[in-house]
């Protein structure tokens, strides 16, 4: 992964909304900078063949990948806890990809529910809807049946990807006697993602992104289909 040059003190977000046609399309971008980081304070550090990854202890000072980025080669487990390839899932049609902190989090499933509600209409268009957690695979099964969830669900347990995205940091001490249980003992770094809103075309190549540092905050579903509305020609 590319090591991200940051500018400023404190994580910068910022929100444009732009008005496109008569039909309010809308298309949101923003850009952020995250704390300098030198050293051995870098996040990802490439040594011989390992990348090695030094957790954030704030969501505000993560390092994420960038619009105009593409997508590491990464494998996942399915619900069934089975290898997910990532990559060639996203080479068949153009990407919905949600990271989301696992199934425990309110947030995260009413998050889950609006996509559900929003998934017709992101497949007419031509889409596919992939939604990553911390979850074991028995987790993401458990969320599927309570939640009728339609689409697919992967299990990042030991935040492998989240790392690879540069979406992981410390969780606070409210979590660490939770993360071992609800990750089948994976999270042994006791790390939480982001929650982020990646579009990626076929190659993996990003054309939008939302990430929030603060988790109670997620992408509503109408500005959500507007962008995919506007970026579908592009991808």
């Amino acid at each position: 992964m590319k090591k991200k040059n940051t500018t400023g003190k404190s994580f910068r977000l910022i929100y444009k909304v732009t008005l496109l046609s008569m039909m309010s399309a809308i298309i949101a971008t923003h850009t952020f900078g995250q704390n300098s980081m030198q050293g051995d304070e870098k996040m990802m550090k490439k040594e011989g063949s390992d990348l090695m990854y030094k957790a954030p202890e704030s969501p505000e000072d993560i390092s994420p990948l960038l619009t105009g980025e593409t997508i590491p080669m990464i494998t996942l487990k399915d619900v069934s806890g089975k290898d997910f390839e990532l990559h060639q899932a996203v080479a068949t049609k153009p990407t919905i990809l949600v990271f989301y902190r696992g199934g425990w989090c309110p947030y995260c499933s009413k998050q889950l529910a609006a996509l559900q509600e929003l998934m017709p209409e992101l497949e007419k268009m031509g889409y596919q809807l992939i939604a990553i957690s911390t979850d074991s695979p028995e987790g993401l099964q458990a969320s599927a049946t309570e939640k009728l969830l339609g689409y697919t669900l992967l299990s990042d347990a030991d935040l492998n990807a989240s790392k690879q995205f540069g979406l992981a940091f410390k969780a606070p001490k409210a979590y660490w006697e939770m993360l071992p249980k609800t990750t089948g003992g994976m999270d042994q770094e006791l790390l939480l993602p982001v929650p982020s809103v990646f579009i990626l075309d076929k190659s993996g190549k990003i054309h939008y992104e939302y990430i929030n540092p603060d988790f109670k905050q997620r992408l509503s579903t109408e500005l959500l289909k507007a962008v995919t509305q506007t970026l579908y020609k592009e991808l």
